[in-house]
């Protein structure tokens, strides 16, 4: 598998196992298929697995990842987790309390990458509910990252940079300054139900570019936009569920799919593997089977600028 830059964590692959799919976020499955999809994917060159103690039931995809390394240490592999931080107060508590708490049933003594999960407020003070205030993000969340960073419990910090697109401009350009950023990467720049500012615009293109202009590694996410660029959704949602209203819409990606001879889900991965500064893309798959079909699609290499062309059109 290809390997990518990744600023202070050296080098990674191009694909990067995500705790979702691995903890039914995205469709059913079970411990043992997750376990067995962690191995699969560490065998075919993977190098970070992406978790959250938010992805399942009981934290699972903490649980799976830490059964799957157990039963085979991997020292290589990183490890990403995350924290939420919604509401105030206590902010370098609770951080602390959430990163032992996923190192326990992770199984290591330190994390690789450590992510605010929680969005941030517009940098003017406007609230939206379970986001986190900027001042608060600046003068508390900042210096517990690198404290931690510091004493060696992570090895790196960022942020899932799908909040105010204004305040996630600030955290780029401001120090000290993330370390990666999770940015959405897709065919139809689709940020879904985690992008709750209607009345904005998503800035995903500008937030890429700043994040690389500033040394930020950037991790590509919702890569088929939570299963709008496959071919069918994998879980049962309304007809007015975000996820819903863009599969519909994303039908004519389907047909270009048909057209080049490829799955939508694997032209969406290699659409966003094409992506000029994502240093790796996160897989939601939650089983072997799909995870095959995304190492796939890694192996034809990027798209040509014809098929680029095809997609934009």
């Amino acid at each position: 598998m290809e390997l990518r830059d990744f600023g202070r964590l050296g080098r990674i692959s191009a694909l990067t196992l995500g705790g979702g799919g691995i903890a039914g976020v995205w469709g059913r499955t079970d411990r043992a298929e997750a376990v067995a999809t962690v191995h699969a994917a560490i065998d075919a060159g993977v190098t970070m697995l992406d978790l959250a103690p938010s992805y399942g039931v009981d934290a699972e995809s903490e649980l799976a990842a830490g059964e799957a390394l157990r039963q085979r240490p991997a020292g290589h592999v990183m490890i990403t987790s995350k924290v939420q931080l919604e509401g105030d107060g206590d902010f370098a508590g609770r951080i602390g309390r959430s990163l032992r708490a996923s190192l326990d049933r992770i199984g290591r003594d330190h994390l690789d990458l450590f992510l605010l999960h929680t969005q941030l407020q517009p940098v003017d003070g406007g609230q939206v509910p379970r986001n986190i205030a900027w001042r608060d993000y600046r003068d508390e969340v900042v210096p517990e990252f690198e404290r931690l960073r510091d004493a060696g419990l992570i090895r790196a910090w960022g942020i899932t940079a799908v909040g105010h697109p204004d305040s996630v401009l600030a955290a780029l350009r401001e120090t000290p300054r993330p370390d990666a950023a999770q940015v959405v990467v897709n065919a139809l720049d689709m940020p879904g139900d985690i992008y709750p500012w209607s009345d904005v615009p998503a800035a995903n293109d500008e937030i890429r570019r700043v994040a690389n202009g500033n040394g930020v590694a950037v991790v590509g996410i919702r890569a088929v936009a939570a299963g709008s660029l496959t071919s069918a959704l994998d879980r049962d949602v309304p007809p007015d569920h975000p996820a819903a209203v863009d599969f519909a819409r994303a039908e004519p990606f389907r047909k270009v799919a048909a057209e080049l001879g490829e799955t939508p889900a694997a032209l969406a991965h290699r659409y966003a593997l094409s992506v000029p500064g994502v240093a790796t893309v996160v897989l939601g798959v939650k089983n072997r089977e799909e995870l095959a079909e995304c190492l796939a699609a890694e192996a034809r290499g990027p798209l040509t600028d014809d098929e680029l062309g095809a997609v934009s059109r």
